[in-house]
């Protein structure tokens, strides 16, 4: 990993109406438009839409980092994410984030050592850790095929 500070350049580009375009050195355009709540054509990726992705994203790639120095094998991770946007103090925000995270382990995985590299993984996420809303994790573990169920939740 390179030394911090690390710097991330994005350039949005639109007009009064139509798409936003998003760039970034060596990445293949983006273009969000407004959701539909806000009277956006809800056919594409938004703000909105984007940072709520982030979220599972980047808690998956830390998991990848977190099982890797400690040396935990999982199979699958997949992340339902729903962010709560509400207006708070005539201030509209992100308030609330729900991850639904279903962790996939192979056969005689410890289920509680699963969700605890889960909950590390939620607790070191660098997106998660940069919002004010808070993020509330509902774990799954799959050993082998057969659930576990939803273990206890981290707020």
């Amino acid at each position: 990993m390179l030394a911090f500070p690390h710097h991330y350049t994005v350039e949005a580009a639109g007009s009064g109406t139509g798409d936003v375009e998003l760039k970034s050195d060596g990445l293949p355009i983006l273009r969000s438009a407004s959701p539909i709540p806000f009277d956006g054509p809800g056919d594409r990726w938004s703000p909105e839409t984007l940072l709520v992705a982030a979220v599972g994203d980047c808690l998956i790639l830390t998991l990848r980092a977190v099982a890797r120095a400690s040396g935990f094998v999982w199979t699958s991770l997949e992340c339902d994410v729903t962010g709560t946007l509400d207006r708070i103090e005539r201030t509209t925000r992100f308030v609330a984030f729900e991850v639904r995270a279903r962790l996939r382990v192979p056969a005689g995985t410890d289920p509680d050592r699963a969700r605890q590299v889960l909950e590390k993984a939620e607790r070191s996420c660098l997106i998660s850790n940069s919002l004010s809303g808070a993020i509330h994790l509902i774990p799954t573990i799959d050993v082998a095929g057969e659930s576990v169920g939803e273990l206890t939740a981290v707020d």
